[in-house]
């Protein structure tokens, strides 16, 4: 089968995907819709699986990558789900103790992008913590699909005392410097701005196209924020103005980026969505972030 690129695709279908992925429609209704577009030679099965993440070659940093210490731990969230596994990863050339960075997957538990990305942050010198929330269910299942349906069966807010946890184990982990920053995307970006709401000792928070805190909420965060936005990604975009505006009667330190043309989830390497030049700027931008306000 013809791999297909994006210049041969009709760019409606990223925002079908964005509903597919967003539970908006079932498995059998994207396909049925794929249809459509499936035109000149184009099958719905090549639509597929150029939509498809592919977690196989997209890989930056192996698991027993020789710079890097990467393995599973349990740690407690008796506000959570109890017992949650996680992905702790550190740099092995570190002297002293480590700024601390929790990520956050999206709404399909703790998949393979999302763990490399936990690794690249230990690359870029942090320890990280990239927790499941799906442990509670069995975990992440292997395959998006299920990971979306098991995740719609946790309540958010619980979810979200699983990652402040996570914060509580890094920041007292031996290894850590006690100062944790948080990156998320998607509802791991909502799960960011909320961590910033909640902890007040936050040392930082980068959501990616991340939903917005409540004005109540908003006025609560004290943590430096960088929001990272896709210009494409209207369902999202259309919450900052009034976050920003509380942003500012509250004096919070924030940096926005919103990057043109790029849809939602464009950081993620492993679909079609990715942009290599915005997702390589807003990384870079990240770590940067991190460092400034976490070392």
């Amino acid at each position: 089968m013809k791999k297909l690129t994006k210049e041969e695709v009709n760019p409606e279908i990223f925002d079908l995907y964005d509903d597919y992925a967003h539970s908006k429609i079932d498995r059998r209704a994207f396909m049925e819709r794929l249809s459509i577009y499936a035109i000149g030679g184009i099958t719905v099965g090549s639509l597929m699986s150029f939509m498809m993440p592919n977690y196989k070659d997209t890989m930056l940093v192996a698991p027993d990558d020789e710079r890097i210490s990467s393995d599973y731990i349990n740690y407690d969230s008796p506000k959570g789900g109890g017992t949650i596994k996680g992905l702790l990863s550190k740099p092995n050339n570190s002297s002293g103790k480590l700024p601390g960075i929790v990520v956050v997957h999206e709404n399909r538990g703790l998949n393979p992008y999302i763990e490399d990305v936990g690794r690249r942050a230990a690359v870029d010198g942090f320890i990280t913590l990239a927790p499941d929330a799906l442990t509670p269910l069995g975990g992440y299942p292997g395959n998006d699909d299920e990971g979306r349906t098991m995740q719609s069966k946790r309540d958010r807010n619980e979810m979200l005392e699983d990652f402040i946890a996570a914060y509580e184990y890094l920041r007292n982990h031996p290894d850590c410097n006690g100062k944790i920053g948080v990156v998320g995307f998607c509802f791991g970006g909502w799960i960011a701005n909320m961590m910033a709401v909640k902890v007040p000792t936050l040392g930082a928070a980068v959501p990616f196209y991340g939903g917005q805190p409540s004005a109540e909420d908003a006025a609560k965060v004290k943590a430096p924020l960088m929001l990272q936005y896709a210009g494409l990604d209207t369902r999202v975009n259309a919450g900052w103005p009034a976050y920003e505006e509380v942003l500012k009667a509250n004096n919070v330190k924030y940096e926005v980026f919103i990057y043109p043309e790029v849809n939602h989830g464009f950081h993620n390497n492993t679909t079609p969505r990715y942009d290599e030049a915005a997702a390589t700027l807003a990384w870079s931008r990240t770590i940067k972030f991190f460092k400034d306000n976490l070392v």
